[in-house]
């Protein structure tokens, strides 16, 4: 093959074919991420609103391609950003360098099965088990019902079979009707539907392809199962990297409730002896007894009498399931149905059979900070049934994505925030890589699988592009200094003062950010009633919608929650002022991230610094970034929460937040609000 043109040449070609401009920071970004790939340097890369990022690790991503006949996975964590590579970005790429790079770079999308529809499940009988909380819900069953028969008559026109190319979308519970898991999986050659598979043809198509596109929960899915999901890879792209931790960790959690395991025995009815259904049910009932009498709350042992209970859970799922495939495997020769019902039953029947056994084992190493696993009981209510739900999350996946991410590819990790407290080793130390500023990997922050023996054999790199915003001429960081630490009794009156004199000033045009959704509606009923300005609250609509009406309204407001909110983009002077309530540090009782502070301190580390600080800095970081989407954008964000400038932590907070010009002085503000105001 001839020699390529350089990484520069190529994004200048597709920049100009794309009608874009030259950028500083994605020239920058472009090289750093074409030098990784050639030293097989891991590298992080910070690249602000506006860099253009995509491009920057899409145009060294599909060179290396090319050259070496080499797939590269690039996985996010948003929907959104997978159709904006899809949709967008990679087709008018492939077609600006399908000259230079001597032919027309292939791409293809792939997700976790079960976000395809299954045609063996949509043509079959087998029932999907719909709750005991629906039995008695006849307006659910209705609903139920005309989704699935929707979902049918799209099954007949979908080329792709993909659950989000529907619109408009369905109830998770209709998609479960006509979906299975990998597990759930007769597979292709055992599926009478096999060759016509929507799936196996994503599977296949993605083979053949230069960039694949996932998400990180399938990219999770590929490390932890140690089956190959995605196709043979050097190179790992990762965006939405602040993320990926989440979302790994999500993945690797298990839950065990009583309906769970009763919707199992109920798969195995007419499949095996009614009595080793009715053995599965009645440990399903103790189950239930016994959660009904604890507490919800992390478990730092196992509570007296709980260990018979799982045990009997244990070995009820696993005689019922050797009842059904005795040779471990499920026979295919009878008919398709059969053996599609037995196939799921065998699933089901695992995923309890397995997470009781984790439950049971989690305890066995006597020091709660060395223990692999965190276990906690959690009060849930599902469609008004209230129910108690063991769940078990990994204390860390840093040793996970050590040796099965990092030790496999190498990988590129970028975000607009990856520096918490001015530093990229917060979240370097998370992902499991050694310490740039010269400290040890914690080890209890590096659980979950075998690593390297030598942490320094794992080398990375970290780069900071900057942004093309002026933050400190384009926006205002005021912090009320004056305002009492926020309580737990909720929004008091002086914070609502506040909040109506800011939203006043700047003539509505603002996104209220809230630590719980409580208090976003209470500041919503408050403020409707204090404001001649529309104020909108998260839950009113699809988020899609509010956030139409929001931007098609310059004098509305918008209140939600900070979490949900991360990837609300609305440039323009529909936004002009972003408020945050109070520091979003996580509760004091969440049993995860309360073990993994713990588990620091064990180990003579500041637990608060490194998990609470570190937690809340990165949901400060993304929600404050949501003020400049545009070079032309002007505002202000508005953090109530005193702390943030009286309390020791502070200035680490503040270091993770855009270079704002910042003010304590509430007139201040005020006033450049309503200059802005006036001249919209």
């Amino acid at each position: 093959m001839p020699e390529l043109p350089p990484v520069a040449d190529l994004l200048a070609t597709a920049v100009h074919a794309l009608g874009g401009k030259e950028r500083t920071g994605q020239t920058t970004m472009a090289s750093a991420v074409d030098h990784a790939i050639d030293t097989k340097e891991h590298l992080a890369v910070q690249a602000g609103t506006g860099t253009g990022k995509s491009l920057a690790y899409l145009v060294p991503s599909l060179r290396h391609a090319v050259r070496t006949g080499r797939t590269v996975v690039v996985s996010t964590a948003t929907i959104a950003l997978q159709r904006q590579l899809v949709d967008r970005d990679l087709p008018r790429l492939s077609e600006a360098l399908s000259k230079p790079l001597g032919r027309t770079p292939q791409f293809a999308i792939l997700k976790g099965r079960n976000n395809y529809l299954c045609l063996n499940k949509i043509n079959s009988v087998i029932p999907e088990d719909t709750g005991e909380a629906e039995l008695f819900d006849a307006f659910a069953i209705s609903r139920l019902g005309r989704e699935v028969q929707r979902l049918n008559e799209w099954a007949s026109d979908t080329e792709t079979g993909d659950r989000d190319e529907l619109a408009p979308g369905v109830t998770d519970r209709a998609w479960r009707q006509v979906s299975v898991s990998s597990r759930e999986c007769l597979g292709k050659s055992r599926c009478q539907f096999g060759q016509d598979c929507f799936a196996e043809k994503a599977r296949t198509e993605s083979a053949q392809a230069d960039v694949v596109v996932t998400n990180h929960a399938l990219l999770a899915i590929d490390a932890i199962s140690g089956i190959q999901v995605l196709p043979e890879h050097d190179v790992v792209v990762i965006d939405e990297a602040h993320e990926l931790v989440d979302r790994v960790t999500g993945v690797a959690t298990a839950e065990l409730a009583a309906p769970a395991i009763t919707a199992a025995a109920r798969r195995c009815t007419k499949l095996i002896d009614e009595r080793e259904v009715d053995r599965l049910e009645g440990a399903a009932e103790g189950f239930h007894q016994a959660l009904e009498e604890l507490p919800p709350a992390r478990w730092d042992r196992l509570p007296d009498g709980i260990a018979p209970v799982l045990a009997l859970v244990r070995d009820a799922a696993w005689n019922a399931r050797t009842a059904i495939a005795p040779q471990g495997t499920v026979k295919t020769q009878d008919d398709p149905d059969n053996a599609a019902a037995r196939t799921m039953a065998v699933a089901a029947l695992d995923d309890v059979h397995d997470a009781a056994v984790r439950a049971l084992t989690a305890f066995e190493e006597p020091d709660p900070a060395a223990r692999r696993d965190v276990i906690w009981l959690a009060a849930d209510e599902l469609r008004g049934v209230a129910r108690r739900t063991l769940r078990m999350a990994p204390l860390s996946v840093g040793g996970l994505l050590r040796s099965r991410l990092f030790g496999t590819a190498t990988v590129v990790l970028t975000s607009a925030t990856l520096q918490i407290g001015g530093s990229f080793d917060g979240l370097a130390i998370t992902w499991g890589l050694p310490s740039q500023s010269g400290g040890k990997v914690d080890p209890a922050l590096a659980n979950g699988a075998t690593a390297p023996a030598d942490l320094e054999s794992v080398r990375w790199s970290s780069l900071d592009v900057g942004s093309p915003f002026d933050h400190a001429k384009s926006g205002i960081l005021y912090v009320a200094k004056h305002l009492p630490a926020p309580g737990r009794d909720g929004l008091s009156p002086t914070y609502l003062d506040e909040i109506e004199q800011l939203i006043t000033a700047a003539g509505g045009r603002t996104l209220g950010l809230f630590s719980s959704m409580r208090a976003a509606k209470a500041a919503t009923e408050a403020l409707r009633e204090r404001l001649d300005t529309p104020v909108l609250c998260q839950g009113d609509d699809s988020m899609g919608a509010l956030v139409r009406k929001f931007a098609d309204d310059p004098a509305t407001s918008l209140f939600g929650t900070l979490t949900l909110w991360q990837g609300v983009d609305v440039p323009g002077p529909s936004l002009s002022l972003v408020i945050l309530d109070r520091i979003p540090f996580p509760r004091p009782d969440d049993p995860l991230l309360t073990a993994r502070q713990r588990a620091v301190e064990s180990r003579g580390g500041n637990g608060f610094m490194s998990v609470a600080a570190n937690h809340a800095a990165l949901l400060l970081a993304q929600g404050t970034g949501r003020l400049l989407r545009s070079v032309d954008d002007r505002g202000v964000v508005a953090i109530l929460d005193s702390r943030i400038a009286t309390a020791r932590y502070g200035s680490y907070l503040r270091a993770s937040l855009p270079p704002y010009w910042e003010t304590t002085d509430p007139e201040v503000v005020a006033k450049a609000l309503r200059r802005l105001t006036a001249s919209a």
